[in-house]
Protein backbone atom coordinates (compact mmCIF):
# COMPACT_ATOMS: atom_id res chain seq x y z
CA UNK A 1 0.00 0.00 0.00
CA UNK A 2 1.04 3.67 -1.02
CA UNK A 3 0.35 6.56 -0.60
CA UNK A 4 1.12 10.36 -2.13
CA UNK A 5 2.69 12.90 -0.54
CA UNK A 6 2.61 16.62 -1.74
CA UNK A 7 6.09 18.27 -1.84
CA UNK A 8 5.82 22.07 -0.23
CA UNK A 9 9.10 24.03 0.37
CA UNK A 10 9.81 25.12 4.17
CA UNK A 11 7.64 28.56 3.29
CA UNK A 12 4.69 26.61 2.56
CA UNK A 13 4.75 27.39 -1.15
CA UNK A 14 4.59 24.71 -3.72
CA UNK A 15 8.27 23.15 -4.70
CA UNK A 16 9.37 24.35 -8.20
CA UNK A 17 9.45 21.38 -9.60
CA UNK A 18 7.75 20.79 -13.65
CA UNK A 19 3.77 20.57 -13.67
CA UNK A 20 2.10 17.71 -13.92
CA UNK A 21 0.26 17.55 -17.36
CA UNK A 22 -2.92 18.80 -15.55
CA UNK A 23 -1.14 21.51 -13.48
CA UNK A 24 -1.73 19.64 -10.37
CA UNK A 25 1.27 19.81 -8.05
CA UNK A 26 4.09 17.15 -8.09
CA UNK A 27 3.60 14.02 -5.61
CA UNK A 28 5.60 11.60 -4.19
CA UNK A 29 4.78 8.26 -3.61
CA UNK A 30 6.54 6.74 0.09
CA UNK A 31 5.58 3.31 1.73
CA UNK A 32 3.42 3.06 4.70
CA UNK A 33 5.22 1.23 6.67
CA UNK A 34 8.35 3.25 6.54
CA UNK A 35 6.03 6.06 9.03
CA UNK A 36 5.46 3.44 11.43
CA UNK A 37 6.02 4.33 14.84
CA UNK A 38 8.58 2.05 16.75
CA UNK A 39 7.03 0.09 19.39
CA UNK A 40 7.82 1.60 22.85
CA UNK A 41 10.33 1.28 24.99
CA UNK A 42 8.35 -0.92 27.41
CA UNK A 43 6.55 -3.00 24.58
CA UNK A 44 9.96 -3.75 23.45
CA UNK A 45 11.28 -4.89 26.44
CA UNK A 46 7.60 -7.22 26.82
CA UNK A 47 8.34 -8.85 23.72
CA UNK A 48 11.67 -9.32 24.43
CA UNK A 49 10.99 -10.87 27.48
CA UNK A 50 7.92 -13.31 26.60
CA UNK A 51 10.14 -14.29 23.59
CA UNK A 52 13.02 -15.32 25.39
CA UNK A 53 10.44 -17.32 28.05
CA UNK A 54 8.96 -18.54 25.11
CA UNK A 55 12.57 -20.23 23.61
CA UNK A 56 13.76 -21.41 27.22
CA UNK A 57 10.71 -23.34 27.78
CA UNK A 58 9.49 -24.40 24.38
CA UNK A 59 13.34 -25.76 24.51
CA UNK A 60 13.22 -27.27 27.87
CA UNK A 61 9.76 -28.83 27.17
CA UNK A 62 11.33 -30.54 23.80
CA UNK A 63 14.25 -31.76 25.35
CA UNK A 64 12.10 -32.76 28.63
CA UNK A 65 9.71 -34.89 26.29
CA UNK A 66 12.26 -36.59 24.12
CA UNK A 67 14.16 -37.51 27.30
CA UNK A 68 10.69 -38.92 28.63
CA UNK A 69 10.44 -40.81 25.27
CA UNK A 70 14.37 -42.01 25.57
CA UNK A 71 13.70 -43.17 29.12
CA UNK A 72 9.98 -44.77 28.57
CA UNK A 73 11.71 -46.65 25.49
CA UNK A 74 15.00 -47.92 27.25
CA UNK A 75 12.07 -49.01 30.43
CA UNK A 76 10.28 -51.12 28.28
CA UNK A 77 13.56 -52.58 26.09
CA UNK A 78 14.71 -54.18 29.40
CA UNK A 79 11.34 -55.20 30.17
CA UNK A 80 11.55 -56.93 27.11
CA UNK A 81 14.82 -58.59 28.25
CA UNK A 82 13.46 -59.68 31.64
CA UNK A 83 10.72 -61.63 29.88
CA UNK A 84 13.20 -63.32 27.16
CA UNK A 85 15.87 -64.16 29.80
CA UNK A 86 12.55 -65.69 31.39
CA UNK A 87 11.79 -67.68 28.36
CA UNK A 88 14.82 -69.04 27.65
CA UNK A 89 14.90 -70.76 31.21
CA UNK A 90 11.77 -72.22 30.28
CA UNK A 91 12.61 -75.90 30.47
CA UNK A 92 10.21 -77.28 27.67
CA UNK A 93 11.21 -75.01 25.20
CA UNK A 94 15.23 -75.20 25.96
CA UNK A 95 14.23 -79.33 25.73
CA UNK A 96 12.12 -79.07 22.30
CA UNK A 97 14.58 -77.11 21.06
CA UNK A 98 17.93 -78.53 22.18
CA UNK A 99 15.99 -82.23 21.13
CA UNK A 100 15.20 -80.68 17.29
CA UNK A 101 11.48 -82.49 17.43
CA UNK A 102 8.83 -80.36 18.57
CA UNK A 103 5.52 -82.43 16.99
CA UNK A 104 2.75 -80.80 19.43
CA UNK A 105 4.23 -77.33 18.60
CA UNK A 106 5.40 -76.87 22.64
CA UNK A 107 7.55 -74.10 21.76
CA UNK A 108 5.07 -72.36 19.87
CA UNK A 109 2.39 -72.54 22.81
CA UNK A 110 4.45 -71.91 25.84
CA UNK A 111 5.41 -69.23 23.86
CA UNK A 112 2.19 -67.71 23.07
CA UNK A 113 1.41 -68.34 26.80
CA UNK A 114 4.65 -65.96 27.65
CA UNK A 115 3.45 -63.22 25.26
CA UNK A 116 -0.38 -63.03 26.01
CA UNK A 117 0.96 -63.05 30.35
CA UNK A 118 3.39 -60.46 29.72
CA UNK A 119 1.80 -58.38 27.16
CA UNK A 120 4.84 -58.40 24.30
CA UNK A 121 4.02 -57.25 21.30
CA UNK A 122 5.95 -60.92 20.21
CA UNK A 123 7.91 -63.56 21.59
CA UNK A 124 9.85 -65.30 19.35
CA UNK A 125 12.21 -68.22 19.82
CA UNK A 126 14.67 -69.32 16.57
CA UNK A 127 17.01 -72.26 16.61
CA UNK A 128 20.78 -72.10 16.08
CA UNK A 129 20.07 -71.45 12.40
CA UNK A 130 17.72 -68.45 12.68
CA UNK A 131 14.60 -70.35 11.95
CA UNK A 132 11.56 -69.20 13.83
CA UNK A 133 10.19 -71.87 16.07
CA UNK A 134 7.73 -70.03 17.45
CA UNK A 135 5.82 -66.30 16.18
CA UNK A 136 2.62 -64.71 16.87
CA UNK A 137 1.63 -65.30 13.11
CA UNK A 138 1.35 -68.77 12.29
CA UNK A 139 2.17 -68.29 9.05
CA UNK A 140 6.03 -67.56 9.85
CA UNK A 141 6.64 -70.43 11.71
CA UNK A 142 9.56 -72.11 9.91
CA UNK A 143 11.28 -69.31 8.16
CA UNK A 144 14.03 -67.39 8.57
CA UNK A 145 13.82 -64.21 11.09
CA UNK A 146 13.56 -60.84 9.51
CA UNK A 147 16.97 -59.82 11.43
CA UNK A 148 19.92 -60.35 12.10
CA UNK A 149 20.17 -63.33 15.27
CA UNK A 150 23.01 -61.79 17.46
CA UNK A 151 22.44 -63.44 20.48
CA UNK A 152 23.87 -66.60 18.95
CA UNK A 153 27.19 -65.32 19.48
CA UNK A 154 26.27 -65.88 23.38
CA UNK A 155 25.63 -61.64 23.77
CA UNK A 156 22.37 -60.48 25.15
CA UNK A 157 21.56 -56.88 23.00
CA UNK A 158 18.60 -54.77 23.38
CA UNK A 159 17.54 -51.95 20.51
CA UNK A 160 14.65 -50.19 18.81
CA UNK A 161 13.98 -52.11 15.21
CA UNK A 162 11.86 -52.60 12.86
CA UNK A 163 10.02 -56.21 11.95
CA UNK A 164 7.60 -57.93 10.68
CA UNK A 165 5.31 -56.28 13.23
CA UNK A 166 6.42 -52.77 12.88
CA UNK A 167 8.93 -50.45 14.79
CA UNK A 168 9.52 -52.29 18.47
CA UNK A 169 12.06 -52.15 21.28
CA UNK A 170 13.29 -55.71 21.49
CA UNK A 171 16.25 -57.56 23.66
CA UNK A 172 17.85 -60.47 22.18
CA UNK A 173 18.89 -63.71 24.63
CA UNK A 174 20.98 -67.08 23.65
CA UNK A 175 19.27 -70.39 24.28
CA UNK A 176 21.65 -72.37 26.21
CA UNK A 177 20.76 -76.28 26.59
CA UNK A 178 21.58 -77.94 30.18
CA UNK A 179 25.85 -78.49 28.98
CA UNK A 180 25.85 -74.49 28.25
CA UNK A 181 25.94 -74.55 24.67
CA UNK A 182 23.92 -71.72 22.16
CA UNK A 183 21.05 -73.53 20.57
CA UNK A 184 19.18 -70.66 19.32
CA UNK A 185 17.87 -66.98 20.49
CA UNK A 186 14.87 -65.94 22.40
CA UNK A 187 13.93 -62.44 20.70
CA UNK A 188 11.40 -60.97 22.72
CA UNK A 189 9.90 -56.91 21.66
CA UNK A 190 7.29 -54.09 22.35
CA UNK A 191 5.76 -51.88 19.97
CA UNK A 192 7.49 -48.43 20.14
CA UNK A 193 4.29 -46.78 20.39
CA UNK A 194 2.91 -48.60 23.25
CA UNK A 195 6.52 -47.07 24.93
CA UNK A 196 5.52 -43.98 23.75
CA UNK A 197 2.06 -44.05 24.90
CA UNK A 198 3.36 -44.91 28.14
CA UNK A 199 5.20 -41.89 28.30
CA UNK A 200 2.54 -39.84 27.28
CA UNK A 201 1.03 -38.49 31.03
CA UNK A 202 4.74 -37.34 31.88
CA UNK A 203 5.05 -35.17 28.96
CA UNK A 204 1.50 -33.85 29.68
CA UNK A 205 2.14 -33.13 33.28
CA UNK A 206 5.81 -31.30 31.67
CA UNK A 207 3.49 -29.85 29.20
CA UNK A 208 1.24 -28.39 31.94
CA UNK A 209 4.69 -27.13 34.10
CA UNK A 210 5.87 -25.30 31.41
CA UNK A 211 2.35 -23.80 30.60
CA UNK A 212 2.19 -22.47 34.55
CA UNK A 213 5.91 -21.07 33.79
CA UNK A 214 4.97 -19.10 30.98
CA UNK A 215 2.05 -17.65 32.68
CA UNK A 216 4.31 -16.52 35.72
CA UNK A 217 6.70 -15.29 33.55
CA UNK A 218 4.36 -13.27 31.47
CA UNK A 219 2.85 -11.86 34.57
CA UNK A 220 6.13 -11.12 36.37
CA UNK A 221 7.54 -9.64 32.71
CA UNK A 222 4.43 -7.56 32.83
CA UNK A 223 5.04 -6.16 35.95
CA UNK A 224 8.47 -6.00 35.22
CA UNK A 225 7.63 -3.53 32.04
CA UNK A 226 5.28 -1.66 34.38
CA UNK A 227 7.63 -0.91 36.96
CA UNK A 228 10.14 0.02 33.65
CA UNK A 229 7.69 2.57 32.68
CA UNK A 230 7.23 4.11 36.13
CA UNK A 231 10.91 4.01 36.59
CA UNK A 232 11.49 6.07 33.24
CA UNK A 233 8.32 8.30 33.70
CA UNK A 234 7.08 6.63 30.42
CA UNK A 235 9.98 8.55 28.39
CA UNK A 236 11.86 6.56 25.31
CA UNK A 237 15.41 6.24 25.58
CA UNK A 238 16.07 9.00 22.99
CA UNK A 239 14.02 11.16 25.26
CA UNK A 240 15.91 10.28 28.37
CA UNK A 241 19.20 10.69 26.60
CA UNK A 242 17.85 14.41 25.47
CA UNK A 243 16.79 15.05 28.84
CA UNK A 244 20.71 14.10 30.03
CA UNK A 245 22.03 16.55 27.61
CA UNK A 246 19.68 18.99 28.75
CA UNK A 247 20.21 18.90 32.57
CA UNK A 248 23.91 18.34 32.05
CA UNK A 249 23.63 21.44 29.61
CA UNK A 250 21.49 23.13 32.12
CA UNK A 251 23.46 22.77 36.12
CA UNK A 252 26.59 23.18 33.61
CA UNK A 253 25.30 26.69 32.47
CA UNK A 254 23.19 28.19 35.67
CA UNK A 255 25.03 30.30 38.21
CA UNK A 256 23.27 28.98 41.05
CA UNK A 257 23.71 25.63 43.05
CA UNK A 258 21.69 22.99 42.57
CA UNK A 259 20.91 20.23 45.42
CA UNK A 260 18.64 17.29 44.77
CA UNK A 261 17.52 14.40 46.25
CA UNK A 262 14.97 11.42 45.05
CA UNK A 263 12.15 9.89 47.57
CA UNK A 264 14.70 7.40 49.80
CA UNK A 265 16.41 10.95 50.87
CA UNK A 266 19.37 10.01 48.57
CA UNK A 267 21.00 12.79 47.08
CA UNK A 268 20.93 12.35 43.52
CA UNK A 269 22.29 16.07 41.92
CA UNK A 270 24.89 18.05 43.55
CA UNK A 271 26.33 20.50 40.87
CA UNK A 272 29.88 22.07 40.59
CA UNK A 273 28.07 25.77 42.00
CA UNK A 274 26.63 23.48 44.86
CA UNK A 275 29.48 21.47 45.76
CA UNK A 276 32.14 24.93 45.88
CA UNK A 277 28.88 26.51 48.25
CA UNK A 278 29.00 23.15 50.61
CA UNK A 279 32.49 22.88 51.10
CA UNK A 280 33.01 19.99 48.20
CA UNK A 281 31.25 17.59 45.88
CA UNK A 282 28.43 14.94 47.45
CA UNK A 283 28.20 12.05 44.97
CA UNK A 284 25.33 10.74 43.84
CA UNK A 285 23.40 8.29 45.89
CA UNK A 286 24.83 8.98 49.22
CA UNK A 287 22.04 9.60 51.98
CA UNK A 288 21.39 12.98 53.33
CA UNK A 289 21.84 12.09 56.42
CA UNK A 290 25.65 10.69 55.80
CA UNK A 291 26.31 13.56 53.43
CA UNK A 292 27.80 16.09 55.72
CA UNK A 293 25.66 18.80 55.05
CA UNK A 294 25.28 21.51 57.21
CA UNK A 295 22.34 21.30 59.57
CA UNK A 296 19.71 24.01 58.42
CA UNK A 297 20.15 22.13 55.04
CA UNK A 298 19.87 19.01 56.06
CA UNK A 299 16.83 19.39 58.52
CA UNK A 300 15.35 21.41 55.34
CA UNK A 301 16.12 18.72 53.18
CA UNK A 302 14.58 15.23 55.26
CA UNK A 303 11.24 17.87 56.43
CA UNK A 304 10.56 18.22 52.66
CA UNK A 305 9.86 21.60 53.58
CA UNK A 306 8.62 24.41 50.75
CA UNK A 307 10.59 27.48 50.38
CA UNK A 308 10.55 30.62 48.13
CA UNK A 309 14.06 32.94 48.49
CA UNK A 310 14.69 32.46 51.62
CA UNK A 311 18.23 33.59 53.46
CA UNK A 312 19.73 30.78 54.96
CA UNK A 313 23.23 31.23 56.79
CA UNK A 314 25.74 28.40 55.92
CA UNK A 315 29.44 28.33 57.01
CA UNK A 316 30.42 31.93 56.37
CA UNK A 317 28.05 32.16 53.51
CA UNK A 318 25.01 33.96 53.24
CA UNK A 319 22.71 32.08 50.88
CA UNK A 320 19.38 32.46 49.53
CA UNK A 321 17.47 29.25 49.46
CA UNK A 322 14.65 27.77 47.23
CA UNK A 323 13.40 24.83 48.05
CA UNK A 324 10.36 23.02 45.91
CA UNK A 325 9.36 19.22 45.68
CA UNK A 326 9.40 17.86 42.15
CA UNK A 327 6.26 15.83 40.90
CA UNK A 328 4.99 14.44 37.79
CA UNK A 329 1.32 14.18 37.95
CA UNK A 330 0.95 12.63 41.37
CA UNK A 331 3.88 10.89 41.37
CA UNK A 332 6.26 12.04 43.96
CA UNK A 333 10.26 12.04 42.44
CA UNK A 334 11.92 14.30 44.99
CA UNK A 335 13.15 17.35 46.44
CA UNK A 336 15.49 19.98 44.53
CA UNK A 337 17.23 23.05 46.19
CA UNK A 338 18.62 25.90 44.70
CA UNK A 339 21.45 27.64 46.54
CA UNK A 340 22.67 31.23 45.45
CA UNK A 341 25.43 32.98 46.91
CA UNK A 342 24.63 36.59 48.30
CA UNK A 343 28.02 36.63 50.55
CA UNK A 344 29.31 39.62 48.32
CA UNK A 345 25.63 41.23 47.89
CA UNK A 346 25.70 41.44 51.32
CA UNK A 347 29.06 42.34 52.07
CA UNK A 348 27.57 45.25 49.34
CA UNK A 349 24.62 46.18 51.67
CA UNK A 350 26.83 45.78 54.52
CA UNK A 351 28.94 48.30 53.48
CA UNK A 352 26.33 51.00 51.97
CA UNK A 353 24.45 50.63 55.20
CA UNK A 354 27.84 51.61 56.93
CA UNK A 355 28.16 54.49 54.85
CA UNK A 356 24.49 55.55 54.95
CA UNK A 357 24.52 55.32 58.83
CA UNK A 358 27.26 57.62 58.58
CA UNK A 359 25.86 59.69 56.36
CA UNK A 360 22.50 60.30 58.26
CA UNK A 361 24.86 61.10 61.52
CA UNK A 362 27.05 63.71 59.80
CA UNK A 363 23.88 65.07 59.12
CA UNK A 364 22.13 64.82 62.16
CA UNK A 365 25.16 66.03 64.46
CA UNK A 366 25.53 68.77 61.91
CA UNK A 367 21.99 69.64 62.76
CA UNK A 368 22.35 68.90 66.50
CA UNK A 369 25.68 71.33 66.75
CA UNK A 370 23.58 74.16 65.16
CA UNK A 371 20.96 73.90 67.35
CA UNK A 372 23.44 73.93 70.06
CA UNK A 373 25.09 76.61 68.96
CA UNK A 374 22.24 78.41 68.54
CA UNK A 375 21.14 77.62 71.94
CA UNK A 376 24.91 78.95 73.34
CA UNK A 377 24.15 82.06 71.35
CA UNK A 378 21.30 82.85 72.76
CA UNK A 379 22.25 82.11 76.14
CA UNK A 380 25.22 84.35 75.64
CA UNK A 381 23.35 87.23 73.77
CA UNK A 382 21.03 87.51 76.86
CA UNK A 383 24.12 87.46 79.37
CA UNK A 384 23.53 84.30 81.03
CA UNK A 385 27.00 83.39 81.12
CA UNK A 386 26.31 80.83 83.92
CA UNK A 387 23.92 79.11 82.45
CA UNK A 388 26.10 78.93 78.91
CA UNK A 389 28.31 77.36 80.80
CA UNK A 390 26.30 74.79 82.44
CA UNK A 391 24.95 73.81 78.90
CA UNK A 392 28.47 73.05 77.73
CA UNK A 393 29.79 71.05 80.53
CA UNK A 394 26.16 69.08 79.61
CA UNK A 395 27.30 68.34 76.06
CA UNK A 396 30.85 67.31 77.43
CA UNK A 397 29.04 64.71 79.90
CA UNK A 398 27.34 63.06 77.15
CA UNK A 399 29.34 59.67 76.28
CA UNK A 400 27.84 59.53 72.44
CA UNK A 401 28.14 63.28 72.10
CA UNK A 402 31.59 63.77 72.56
CA UNK A 403 32.99 61.02 69.75
CA UNK A 404 34.46 63.50 68.09
CA UNK A 405 38.00 63.97 65.92
CA UNK A 406 40.04 64.98 69.03
CA UNK A 407 40.71 62.71 71.60
CA UNK A 408 37.85 60.77 70.93
CA UNK A 409 37.24 57.23 72.35
CA UNK A 410 36.13 55.33 69.58
CA UNK A 411 38.66 56.39 66.65
CA UNK A 412 36.76 54.11 64.20
CA UNK A 413 34.56 56.93 61.69
CA UNK A 414 32.34 53.54 60.92
CA UNK A 415 31.76 52.73 64.12
CA UNK A 416 31.27 56.11 65.41
CA UNK A 417 29.05 56.70 62.43
CA UNK A 418 27.12 53.90 62.95
CA UNK A 419 26.70 54.52 66.99
CA UNK A 420 25.27 57.86 66.06
CA UNK A 421 22.97 56.41 63.78
CA UNK A 422 21.54 53.73 66.31
CA UNK A 423 21.36 56.48 69.10
CA UNK A 424 18.94 58.61 66.90
CA UNK A 425 16.89 54.99 66.13
CA UNK A 426 16.83 54.23 69.75
CA UNK A 427 15.82 58.46 70.98
CA UNK A 428 12.89 57.82 67.76
CA UNK A 429 11.64 53.89 70.01
CA UNK A 430 12.12 56.03 73.40
CA UNK A 431 15.59 54.25 74.70
CA UNK A 432 18.13 55.24 75.69
CA UNK A 433 21.85 53.84 74.05
CA UNK A 434 24.60 54.33 76.09
CA UNK A 435 28.33 53.89 75.66
CA UNK A 436 29.87 52.37 78.73
CA UNK A 437 32.66 55.20 80.60
CA UNK A 438 35.21 52.57 79.96
CA UNK A 439 35.18 52.06 76.29
CA UNK A 440 37.73 52.63 74.59
CA UNK A 441 38.68 52.08 70.63
CA UNK A 442 42.20 54.35 70.20
CA UNK A 443 42.78 53.07 66.56
CA UNK A 444 40.77 52.56 63.35
CA UNK A 445 39.57 48.95 62.48
CA UNK A 446 41.36 46.59 59.91
CA UNK A 447 38.09 45.42 59.08
CA UNK A 448 35.33 47.80 59.53
CA UNK A 449 32.59 46.47 57.69
CA UNK A 450 32.39 43.25 59.61
CA UNK A 451 32.79 44.49 62.98
CA UNK A 452 30.30 47.43 62.06
CA UNK A 453 27.69 44.89 61.21
CA UNK A 454 28.32 42.54 64.01
CA UNK A 455 27.87 45.77 66.16
CA UNK A 456 24.82 46.33 64.08
CA UNK A 457 22.78 42.89 64.56
CA UNK A 458 23.51 43.36 68.63
CA UNK A 459 22.34 46.41 68.88
CA UNK A 460 19.48 45.81 66.80
CA UNK A 461 18.40 42.88 68.57
CA UNK A 462 19.05 44.69 71.76
CA UNK A 463 17.00 47.81 71.00
CA UNK A 464 14.07 45.36 69.96
CA UNK A 465 14.22 44.02 73.28
CA UNK A 466 14.06 46.79 75.04
CA UNK A 467 10.88 48.17 73.36
CA UNK A 468 9.39 44.77 74.17
CA UNK A 469 10.22 44.65 77.50
CA UNK A 470 8.39 45.66 80.35
CA UNK A 471 11.25 47.86 82.41
CA UNK A 472 11.04 51.51 82.43
CA UNK A 473 12.76 53.71 81.53
CA UNK A 474 14.16 51.31 78.81
CA UNK A 475 18.06 51.17 77.96
CA UNK A 476 20.63 49.69 75.78
CA UNK A 477 24.18 49.76 76.69
CA UNK A 478 27.28 49.22 74.77
CA UNK A 479 30.64 48.91 75.73
CA UNK A 480 33.99 48.80 73.13
CA UNK A 481 37.49 47.84 74.28
CA UNK A 482 40.36 47.40 72.07
CA UNK A 483 43.59 44.92 73.63
CA UNK A 484 46.22 44.92 70.92
CA UNK A 485 44.46 43.78 67.60
CA UNK A 486 41.53 42.11 69.23
CA UNK A 487 37.85 43.83 70.28
CA UNK A 488 35.84 42.95 72.89
CA UNK A 489 32.08 43.99 72.71
CA UNK A 490 29.61 43.93 75.37
CA UNK A 491 25.78 44.56 74.87
CA UNK A 492 23.06 44.77 77.76
CA UNK A 493 19.69 45.50 77.40
CA UNK A 494 16.51 46.14 79.77
CA UNK A 495 15.01 44.05 78.03
CA UNK A 496 12.82 40.38 79.26
CA UNK A 497 15.71 38.77 78.96
CA UNK A 498 15.93 35.38 77.24
CA UNK A 499 14.12 31.86 78.03
CA UNK A 500 16.70 28.99 79.09
CA UNK A 501 14.90 26.62 76.71
CA UNK A 502 15.65 29.71 73.52
CA UNK A 503 19.09 30.28 74.74
CA UNK A 504 20.22 26.76 72.41
CA UNK A 505 18.49 28.26 69.64
CA UNK A 506 19.69 31.81 69.44
CA UNK A 507 22.38 31.05 66.62
CA UNK A 508 20.31 28.54 64.64
CA UNK A 509 19.26 30.22 61.38
CA UNK A 510 16.07 30.84 61.09
CA UNK A 511 15.02 31.16 64.75
CA UNK A 512 13.78 34.20 66.43
CA UNK A 513 11.47 34.89 69.13
CA UNK A 514 9.41 37.87 67.75
CA UNK A 515 5.91 37.11 66.72
CA UNK A 516 5.99 37.90 63.26
CA UNK A 517 8.95 34.77 62.75
CA UNK A 518 7.38 33.38 59.85
CA UNK A 519 8.97 36.45 57.44
CA UNK A 520 11.44 36.27 55.79
CA UNK A 521 14.87 37.67 56.58
CA UNK A 522 14.49 37.52 60.61
CA UNK A 523 16.45 35.16 62.23
CA UNK A 524 19.55 35.55 60.74
CA UNK A 525 21.04 38.23 62.75
CA UNK A 526 22.82 36.49 65.31
CA UNK A 527 23.91 33.50 62.95
CA UNK A 528 25.37 35.96 60.37
CA UNK A 529 27.08 37.46 63.63
CA UNK A 530 28.59 34.58 64.94
CA UNK A 531 29.86 33.44 61.03
CA UNK A 532 31.26 36.96 60.77
CA UNK A 533 33.27 36.57 64.48
CA UNK A 534 33.77 32.97 63.67
CA UNK A 535 36.03 33.99 60.08
CA UNK A 536 38.41 35.88 62.33
CA UNK A 537 39.00 32.71 64.87
CA UNK A 538 36.71 34.70 67.70
CA UNK A 539 33.81 34.53 69.46
CA UNK A 540 29.84 35.32 70.03
CA UNK A 541 28.19 34.08 72.97
CA UNK A 542 25.16 34.60 75.27
CA UNK A 543 26.84 35.15 78.61
CA UNK A 544 23.89 35.87 80.52
CA UNK A 545 20.09 35.39 79.88
CA UNK A 546 18.47 37.90 82.15
CA UNK A 547 19.37 39.89 85.61
CA UNK A 548 17.37 40.92 88.23
CA UNK A 549 18.11 44.54 86.73
CA UNK A 550 18.99 43.59 83.13
CA UNK A 551 17.89 41.62 80.34
CA UNK A 552 20.23 39.75 77.96
CA UNK A 553 24.23 39.89 77.86
CA UNK A 554 25.73 39.43 74.64
CA UNK A 555 29.63 39.18 74.82
CA UNK A 556 31.79 38.81 71.57
CA UNK A 557 35.84 38.79 71.22
CA UNK A 558 37.09 39.36 67.76
CA UNK A 559 40.72 39.53 67.14
CA UNK A 560 43.09 40.65 64.46
CA UNK A 561 40.53 43.38 63.49
CA UNK A 562 42.21 46.29 65.02
CA UNK A 563 44.85 48.65 62.85
CA UNK A 564 48.44 48.38 64.30
CA UNK A 565 49.85 51.53 65.99
CA UNK A 566 50.60 53.73 63.04
CA UNK A 567 48.41 51.75 60.56
CA UNK A 568 46.78 53.35 57.60
CA UNK A 569 43.84 51.56 55.60
CA UNK A 570 40.95 52.25 53.22
CA UNK A 571 38.49 54.47 56.23
CA UNK A 572 41.41 56.55 56.61
CA UNK A 573 40.91 57.94 52.86
CA UNK A 574 37.23 57.88 53.76
CA UNK A 575 37.72 60.18 56.83
CA UNK A 576 39.72 62.32 55.06
CA UNK A 577 37.08 62.78 52.25
CA UNK A 578 34.49 63.31 55.11
CA UNK A 579 36.81 65.44 56.92
CA UNK A 580 37.22 67.67 53.70
CA UNK A 581 34.03 67.49 53.59
CA UNK A 582 32.89 69.02 56.79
Amino acid sequence: MRFALCVRCAHGDPDPMPATPTGAASAVSYPVGMFRRKPRLVTQALLAQITVLLLVLGGGFTLTAMLVRHQSEQQYAQRALAVARTTADNPVIVQRIASGHDPNGDVQREAERIRQRTGMLFVVVTDVHGIRRSHPDPAELGKPVSTQPTALDGRESVSVQRGTLGDSARAKVPLRDPRGRIIGEVSTGVRTRTAQQAAVPLIRQAAGFAGVALLVGTAGAVLLSRRLKRQTLGLEPVELAELLREQRAVLGGVGDGVLAVDTADRITVCNDEAARLLGGPRPPGTPVADAQLPSALCELMLARRELRQSHLVVGDRLLVVTAQPVRRGDQDLGHVLTLRDRTELDELERELSALRSLSDALRAQAHEYTNRLHTLSGLLATGSREEAQSYLRELAAAPLATEGRDGARIADPYLRGLLAAKTATASELGIALRLVADSNLPRRLAEPLDVVSVVGNLLDNALRAAADGERAPAWVELSVLAEGDTVHLAVVDSGDGVLEADAERLFRSGFTTRPDQGRDGHGIGLPLARQLVAKYGGELRLECGSGADHGAVFIARIPAVVEPPGGSGASNLFVDAVEVER
